[in-house]
């Protein structure tokens, strides 16, 4: 029997969305399947080297709130910053690892990640400012694996 397969497209760039590509892939390498997460678009910004990913109630009104708050409250100068810090002092006392740990997780796992060179041209990203050890490639490169994928997730 071929070894299993997950193919994951990263798309969003904020610090609650940063969680679940890089969960699934290491749990999935963990479990033995070839993993890949092609990142894009915003997605990008869980390759870059410092990580300063923030945390917005807005747009998502499925986050858990300590009191109920208003859409226009939210979107107050600070409110980002603020989240952000209740996010992050939400997960450390639940023992959530660090994003930073997590991706170096996937690494360690021989994780295949592959950054999006149409959107790191589009928005004229440097290289430089990426981790070392990704490939970089298009939605070809992607569909190559994710073709012969047993799972494929759009996150």
């Amino acid at each position: 029997m071929s070894e299993k397969k997950l193919a994951i497209i990263a798309t969003k760039g904020t610090l609650d969305w940063a969680y679940p590509p890089f969960i699934l892939a290491s749990t999935a390498a963990a479990l033995g399947y070839e993993t890949q997460i092609f990142f894009t678009f915003y997605g990008l910004q869980l390759l870059k080297k410092k990580l300063d990913l923030k945390v917005t109630s807005i747009g998502n009104p499925g986050m858990p709130m300590p009191m109920p708050m208003p859409v226009l409250v939210q979107a107050l100068p600070g409110m980002e910053a603020m989240m952000t810090s209740m996010m992050k002092a939400k997960m450390k006392s639940k023992g959530v690892a660090p994003l930073e740990e997590l991706r170096e997780l996937c690494i360690e796992a021989e994780v295949k990640m592959v950054a999006c060179q149409m959107t790191v041209d589009l928005f004229d990203m440097s290289t430089d400012a990426f981790i070392d050890g990704i490939e970089y490639g298009g939605a070809a490169t992607f569909f190559e694996f994710a073709g012969e994928s047993d799972i494929c997730l759009f996150i």
